[in-house]
């Protein structure tokens, strides 16, 4: 797997995101590609900005449970599996915005480095290492590449 905190890594991710133009279509799914950008900035969001609620004790516990292993683990994510609601796109978005966002999360992600988020507390998983970070920012992102053929 990548590693997110990487310059080479993130330059070669960021190619492959510029690679991407309005009318790209997805292999598999429902989501557009401006979609699919604002989709995967969602899980930046929720590390850097204070935009979506975080969840109760209860349902932290219960997506700890059910979630995290699933997110922050090494398995593919497997074509058309759910979502959390907060991720979920039904508006049509501004590919080029989104796109460059998402580009900019990128390159802070990577500038802060993996010392920054080892043991930083994520928004619904509590506490992860550098390397959990990892797998969740890349795997995500990379699914949703793979998904538009990139």
């Amino acid at each position: 797997m990548k590693n997110i905190f990487d310059s080479k890594d993130v330059a070669e991710t960021i190619e492959r995101i510029n690679q991407l133009t309005p009318t790209t279509k997805g292999l598999w799914g429902k989501m557009s590609v401006d979609q699919m950008l604002a989709h995967c900035n969602v899980a930046y969001e929720m590390t850097y900005e204070d935009k979506h609620p975080k969840p109760n004790i209860f349902m932290k516990f219960i997506i700890k449970m059910f979630a995290k292993n699933a997110v922050v683990g090494p398995k593919p994510y497997p074509k058309n599996s759910r979502t959390a609601p907060q991720f979920v796109m039904t508006s049509e978005k501004d590919f080029e915005a989104e796109k460059q966002r998402l580009i900019d999360y990128l390159n802070k992600t990577q500038a802060l480095g993996a010392a920054h988020f080892d043991g930083k507390e994520s928004h619904s998983f509590g506490p992860l290492t550098k390397d959990e970070w990892n797998v969740m920012f890349y795997k995500h992102l990379d699914h949703h590449l793979t998904q538009f053929g990139v």
